[in-house]
């Protein structure tokens, strides 16, 4: 049973920074990627960044390139997006994701899925 459980959400002013960890379990990992998604309240689930277990691949949504960084620790199986320059309108639930094979941006191709953590950004 795989379990992602993420943590390190918050409240920021805008212009903070903070990182969130999703720790992975219930399965070996080395053949999955993982993705951060976010959802707003009345908003569709966006991708965010998303990471290969394997080689560390990334991939990164145009709007945080050069402001998030997505990393993983395999001894620890803990991804973790640290997110600076926050803006207001970051303001959501991040989620974790996984998924066998190869990342992407789609969040319907993610089979396991976190509780997601509340990130706010005060203007």
């Amino acid at each position: 049973q795989v379990q992602l459980v993420e943590s390190g959400g918050g409240l920021v002013q805008a212009g903070g920074s903070l990182r969130l960890s999703c720790a992975a379990s219930g399965r070996t990992f080395s053949r999955y990627a993982m993705g951060w998604f976010r959802q707003a309240p009345g908003k569709e689930r966006d991708f965010v960044a998303s990471i290969t277990w394997s080689v560390g691949s990334t991939d990164y949504a145009d709007s945080v390139k050069g402001r998030f960084t997505i990393s993983r620790d395999n001894a620890k199986n803990t991804v973790y997006l640290q997110m600076n320059s926050l803006k207001p309108e970051e303001s959501a639930v991040y989620y974790c994701a996984a998924r066998e094979g190869l990342s992407s941006r789609t969040w319907s191709r993610y089979g396991y899925w976190g509780r997601g953590t509340q990130v706010t950004v005060s203007s």
